[in-house]
């Protein structure tokens, strides 16, 4: 990493393109500190690091939701819009008809996902204010310059217009990202977001622990705990990452007139981790959300206080219900998303079409069967993999210490790691394509 890094600067295009990402990442941080009129931050924080679901969120934003900033909803409503337009382009034929037309076609669908962006953000927005805002004494309308009758609802709507904006805005720069830029725009906003939360609290361990040497010791020693527990941690997840499953191909030979095509032989790359960390998101969401429809029924007080005790997230306190339900969700969820993304149907037609097959295993039907079978097994534990990054980061982050434990969330931690490997190898490939320029001029 650090040599492609070199590498990197020494060209001066890739330079340049390594230099707006910092400035275009450096713009987002700087959304993320302006604060929102109207808005009383503590209380309005309080509210949300009493929810699992909106403290994971918060984390993804480099903790802007929870101190209610310009940026709070961050890319969140993008990435939502982007998880169902892919669905929908899976379940309804037109929406897939227009992702097989070209770059015309990928256009439309972008445009139309901007604009479920901006509905999502809105009705995000709506209810952090009805949820948080009017039930905890978050909202102060002294902004608006007296107190008239229906202040608090302007208030709600110029914070909901606000947050929108800024969704927008964070959406723009990951897009500016993704063009003038290196990487994926959205992965690195949600990769910058979670180092600078988990660099907060890091920092502030330190100041701490340097305070007062000689009476804080116990803090060296759960700094340098974390440290070893993290590196550990990271290296298995980066070990589990690049593993992945390869299917050898092998093509006929064709003559075509006066020439012979094919004779090769490829693979069919299958990663272990292929869904990433889509099933946990989608866990934690599931689990948390009827959590927030209790909070909105006054009269299920009774319920929302047995299940905060029951699915409280966390080593210390975590129901055996918690545990249970979320470990079913993952599994479902990485079970259903694998089947979104890779079709072994279309797969063993692409092997037949182009004169393929597997060693072993007649072409058609007996190879989509094989791929199948393949893909449900690496499934399993890729699940399997989840599940326990879902419980034993947080609770060997909890030997280092109790302040310790959610510096990484086990989903930041998935995150992280995909998107270093990710920025890792478009540097590579940027450096690669200059150098084949530089040897064709």
């Amino acid at each position: 990493m650090i040599e492609t890094l070199k590498n990197a600067f020494r060209n001066k295009d890739i330079r340049k393109k390594i230099f707006m990402t910092l400035l275009l990442l450096l713009l987002f941080r700087v959304g993320c500190y302006i604060p929102i009129p109207g808005l009383t931050m503590d209380t309005f924080s309080s509210a949300v690091s009493g929810n699992d679901f909106l403290s994971l969120m918060s984390g993804i934003t480099g903790s802007a939701l929870a101190n209610g900033t310009l940026f709070a909803l961050g890319i969140g409503p993008y990435i939502n819009a982007s998880i169902i337009m892919q669905l929908l382009t899976v379940g309804i034929p037109a929406l897939e008809r227009l992702s097989k037309q070209g770059e015309e076609g990928r256009k439309k669908i972008t445009n139309i996902t901007r604009l479920v962006t901006i509905v999502l953000a809105i009705i995000q927005s709506v209810g952090l204010i009805v949820l948080f805002g009017q039930t905890s004494g978050a909202i102060d309308t002294r902004f608006l310059g007296g107190n008239w009758d229906g202040a608090i609802w302007i208030a709600g709507v110029f914070m909901v217009v606000v947050y929108t904006a800024g969704s927008c805005l964070v959406m723009w720069i990951g897009e500016r990202i993704t063009e003038y830029g290196v990487g994926n725009g959205i992965s690195m906003i949600i990769f910058i977001g979670i180092l600078s939360t988990a660099g907060t609290t890091i920092v502030n361990k330190f100041v701490t622990a340097f305070t007062d040497i000689p009476n804080n010791l116990s803090e060296l020693w759960s700094i340098l705990a974390f440290a070893v527990i993290a590196v550990v941690i990271f290296f298995a997840i980066v070990y589990v990452d690049l593993a992945e499953r390869k299917i050898p191909v092998q093509y006929a030979k064709q003559v075509r007139g006066t020439k012979m095509y094919g004779g090769q032989s490829s693979v069919i790359p299958m990663k272990i981790t292929g869904s990433g960390v889509m099933p946990l998101i989608f866990a934690y969401a599931i689990i948390s959300f009827p959590s927030m429809i209790m909070s909105l029924v006054p009269n299920w007080s009774n319920a929302l206080d047995w299940w905060t005790a029951e699915f409280q997230q966390g080593p210390a306190g975590t129901g055996i219900y918690y545990i249970l339900v979320l470990c079913v969700l993952i599994f479902a969820f990485s079970f259903f998303y694998a089947q979104i993304q890779f079709n072994p149907e279309d797969v063993s037609r692409n092997i037949q079409q182009n004169g393929g097959f597997i060693q072993g295993i007649r072409p058609g039907k007996p190879t989509a069967e094989y791929l199948s079978r393949i893909n449900k097994r690496i499934t399993l534990f890729g699940a399997i993999f989840l599940t326990l990054v879902a419980f034993v980061p947080s609770i060997a982050f909890s030997w280092a210490g109790d302040d310790l434990v959610n510096v990484f969330s086990t989903t930041g931690i998935l995150i992280v790691v995909s998107v270093a490997l990710e920025f890792d190898k478009q540097l590579q490939s940027q450096i690669l394509m200059k150098n084949y320029k530089g040897f064709l001029k």
